[in-house]
């Protein structure tokens, strides 16, 4: 799960802390915004921080600040959903936000993160109530971003006696619940009551009005083990109740339509009856996954599309007439989309539902390419649901591969046990799979697949299908069970009739859209495409399982906690905790940029009783580890005799190389595993760093007259430090007017690539950035290797780590300023440092050149400006949406070619 509470930390000043962040959508005189709200601390105060962002917030730059509510006694928090909403499991959750006479309604996701952010909003304002009217919160920190949000101004003014009547009532409530919440805490005192526990009695007694608690009712023990535990002895029942599940559990079948269809960005234009509805009796569980919803550039870059709710009604009046069903979540990345249905009688079983997604296009970040995913509890059975498109073409079955792993690696989804690290897809016991997943047919000629088509010899097919082969090998997959193929392939036709693809292309049939399953207790009871429709390019594939679900025995459950309740009581609660490790010394050799290493430290408890861990920072300092460094899992709980393997995993990336190429920062570290009520291990982490040019500034790379691993590290180091001071020496330090490493990258792209269809918008392999940016380093060949989208890609990263953007950040507010002023842009331009002045005229004319090609590559002014202007114009600090779009003019300016731009020819390093 991608924790978005980073993007706001950056933004905040030294001492403020962002406990947590969600995802919400503003209502507002019946316009929707999306919206990102943080939870801020500092010291003992509490504020609501609300950002307008990218679908993808990573950094400080994809969030701009709007609105800032402090959470003080005149501060509330009420649940406005409906009661139809409440009825259904799986629907958002809409709340009413409260400041004076100002406020403000959100609609909050359903989930265990939305509760956790509920909870923890709950927790301030009780922290509040405790102290007041003693000390209240004078909120001064919170005055530097008056200039930087709108202000409280764009509220909603609440309005209307009932409005006057219930503040009024909240006033009262506010009284008893500080006077409860003083009470308490002198009853804690002799009672050993927790300050959790007694905030919790605070929230739950006196305050009705504040957020009601989302957790569901418990309908059965399986949600039971799924509600967050914090204590020992509460993991330490858990743990026990997993081990023993068989003696309480039993297994019961459900049926579960998948389907998969590529829309090819069109609008529904037939039922889906055919397709949703295939099935003699009604599925207990629809999981309908889409591709390609929106083609639309407006898609691509902004992540907003009106043919959501389009294809959602389709779906919904497509389902089986023979069952009601309930809506349980939706979950889109740009035209991926995931819709999950369920029957009326089976919702109140469903917990824990949480979403993700992960795009794996152009610098991992771009969605147009990737998946979402569900993961939910059904009884007493976890299962993860993932809607993939992977990258297209016959011959890039390699990066389907890569995007397969980078999903499986990247999605993660949190837990109500935050003393649990998040959950990986292959840690749910039922996964299913589904998508176009873009497998090709290779090794045939297009009109031989066309004829073993026509004589449905399927299986001679199939052995040249990509997919097969890749599961065959074990890349891909592994684990995996596919049902037999009897239908023909389901892409590519001409949208509106079942004919293969007549364009000038004509590409070769293939079964891309396919449909896998994972786990034990599975049938598949059908497995087909469905031919009728004809509104894309692509057939409709479906798949009806049967899934065996555990189920719990309420009378067994019974008996088996009480035995584990009673063994746990016979243990020696004051023996010490202790673990013993397997290695406590780790070297990790010849470490490259964006090249991932691990290595494992397994953790054993050979001590009397459980015993919970934890990595801590060290004494004055924020984390645990080094910025470069990670643990995984970073805390955890052992049962008695148990062990767990934490892989310590090394990553440098554009935030990390610059100090490490400069030789400012080295790769040493120490760690500090603490134990609950037990002593502390230190672990001692080192390694060697290969400096690259990425992550280098450009000044350094044009001192430098070899590659940067073929020079001593003092002396990168010595130019590093040269490159910084103005007025070196011109004639021994003279510099490249270039580096050569960008000279390498686009010579490579200007010479073969100007063509090259989707150009920068496709990424390329992994394991070819690899070899280039070895090339680069190393200087080991002329010309560089791999496919034109891998060195494309390699120059946007390039761009992207450079520690001073080819555009100084100094020239930044002045670029801003003259955005619509042509001339007064290229004077600015004129006024760089020497080297970036002549990158930015090296990069300018190759890429006018490019857009010479427009009708081969894709490319025009707007995109190449939504790739290039955030890499070569970046923002010192944080940019709102206007900033964003003065960059967006500065920069297209110069693509426009002037008689006075020279030609890509005219310049090469020397």
């Amino acid at each position: 799960m991608m924790d978005q509470s980073v993007a706001i930390q950056e933004t905040l000043a030294k001492g403020e802390n962002c406990i947590i962040a969600v995802e919400c959508v503003l209502l507002l005189n019946d316009v929707r915004e999306s919206k990102l709200i943080g939870l801020v601390q500092q010291n003992k105060e509490h504020a609501l921080f609300i950002f307008s962002h990218r679908r993808m917030a990573i950094t400080g730059d994809d969030v701009t600040l709007d609105e800032i509510i402090p959470i003080s006694y005149d501060f509330s928090v009420v649940e406005v959903s409906s009661p139809d909403e409440l009825a259904v499991v799986g629907a958002d959750t809409q709340v009413r936000v409260m400041f004076f006479e100002e406020e403000l309604e959100l609609k909050l996701p359903f989930g265990s993160h939305t509760r956790l952010f509920l909870s923890e909003v709950n927790r301030a304002w009780s922290d509040v109530c405790e102290q007041y009217p003693k000390d209240k919160p004078k909120f001064d920190w919170l005055t530097k971003y008056r200039k930087m949000s709108k202000g409280a101004r764009s509220l909603r003014k609440s309005t209307g006696a009932t409005t006057v009547k219930m503040r009024h009532v909240k006033k009262s409530q506010r009284a008893d619940a500080a006077n409860s919440s003083r009470q308490m805490k002198e009853d804690e005192r002799t009672r050993g009551e927790s300050v959790h526990d007694s905030q919790e009695r605070v929230r739950s007694e006196a305050r009705d009005d504040l957020i009601r608690n989302s957790q569901p009712i418990l309908a059965n023990k399986s949600q039971m083990l799924g509600m967050p535990q914090f204590g020992l002895r509460d993991n330490l029942i858990k743990c026990e109740l997993l081990k023993n599940e068989d003696a309480y559990t039993y297994i019961q079948n459900y049926s579960f339509f998948l389907g998969t269809y590529n829309v090819n960005g069109q609008n529904p234009k037939e039922s889906l009856s055919p397709w949703l509805a295939s099935s003699t009796t009604p599925p207990d569980f629809y999981l309908v996954a889409f591709q390609e919803l929106d083609l639309s550039k407006e898609a691509f870059l902004f992540n907003d599309t009106p043919k959501e709710p389009e294809w959602m009604l389709a779906v919904y009046k497509g389902l089986h007439p023979d069952a009601k069903y309930a809506f349980v979540k939706l979950v889109r990345l740009v035209g991926i989309m995931l819709l999950f249905y369920v029957k009326m009688e089976h919702a109140a079983h469903i917990s824990e539902v949480e979403v993700e997604s992960v795009g794996t296009g152009v610098m991992g970040r771009l969605g147009n390419k990737g998946a979402v995913a569900v993961r939910f509890q059904f009884h007493n059975s976890d299962i993860c649901v993932v809607n993939s498109h992977l990258a297209a073409h016959t011959e890039d079955f390699e990066r389907r591969n890569q995007d397969f792993k980078d999903i499986c690696r990247r999605m993660q989804f949190s837990q109500d046990d935050l003393t649990l690290p998040p959950l990986t897809i292959m840690k749910h016991s039922v996964v299913l799979w589904l998508g176009d997943l873009n497998y090709r047919i290779s090794d045939l000629e297009v009109d031989h697949v066309k004829d073993l088509i026509a004589k449905k010899d399927f299986e001679t097919l199939y052995n040249h299908d990509q997919l097969k082969r890749q599961m065959d090998e074990e890349v891909v997959f592994v684990g995996f069970t596919e049902g037999e193929i009897d239908f023909q392939p389901t892409y590519k036709y001409d949208t509106g009739s079942d004919q293969w693809d007549t364009s000038e292309k004509c590409r070769v049939p293939a079964w891309c859209d396919r449909i896998l399953w994972r786990g034990k207790n599975i049938k598949q009871l059908q497995y087909q495409s469905h031919m009728t429709l004809k509104t894309s390019d692509h057939k409709p594939v479906s798949s009806l399982l049967e899934i065996g679900i555990k189920v719990v025995d309420e009378e067994s459950y019974k008996r088996t906690f009480e035995e584990i309740v009673r063994h746990i009581d016979r243990l020696e609660n004051d023996c010490i905790p202790s673990v013993s490790l397997s290695q406590r010394e780790f070297q990790f050799q010849d470490v490259k940029f964006m090249q991932q290493q691990a290595k494992t430290v397994s953790v054993y408890n050979d001590g009397q009783v459980p015993c919970q861990f934890e990595f801590i920072p060290k004494l004055d300092e924020a984390t645990y580890c080094k910025p470069w460094l990670t643990a995984n899992p970073a805390k955890g709980f052992l049962a008695q005799g148990a062990s767990v393997d934490i892989d310590l995993e090394v990553f440098v990336n554009r935030s990390t190389a610059p100090e490490l190429n400069s030789g400012q920062q080295q790769l040493e570290d120490i760690l500090v595993l603490h134990l609950d009520r037990g002593k502390d291990y230190f672990i001692s982490v080192t390694g060697n760093y290969l400096p690259s040019c990425f992550g280098s500034s450009l000044s350094t790379l044009c001192l430098l007259k070899e590659p940067i691993q073929d020079m001593p590290l003092e002396t990168v180091r010595e130019l590093s430090m040269k490159s910084d001071i103005q007025g070196s020496n011109p004639e021994t330090d003279k510099p490249q007017e270039i580096p050569k490493e960008i000279w390498m990258m686009v010579d490579h792209l200007f010479r073969n690539a100007k063509k090259q269809e989707e150009l920068f918008q496709q990424p390329g392999l992994r394991s070819e950035f690899e070899e280039i940016r070895d090339c680069l380093d190393t200087g080991s060949s002329d010309s560089l290797p791999g496919s034109n989208h891998s060195v494309a890609e390699a120059l946007l990263l390039f761009l992207d780590a450079l520690p001073e953007p080819v555009i100084p950040f100094s020239f930044y507010p002045q670029c801003l300023e003259c955005c619509s002023d042509s001339s007064q842009c290229r004077q600015i331009i004129s006024m760089l440092p020497q080297c970036h002045k002549n990158v930015f005229n090296y990069l300018m004319p190759f890429l006018q050149e490019l857009l010479k090609f427009s009708a081969h590559n894709r490319l025009d002014i707007n995109i190449l400006a939504s790739i290039f202007a955030g890499l070569l114009l970046r923002s010192p600090t944080k940019q709102d949406i206007t900033e964003k779009r003065k960059v967006k003019e500065f920069f297209q300016h110069f693509l426009v070619q002037m008689p006075s731009d020279r030609d890509i020819h005219d310049k090469s390093p020397e």
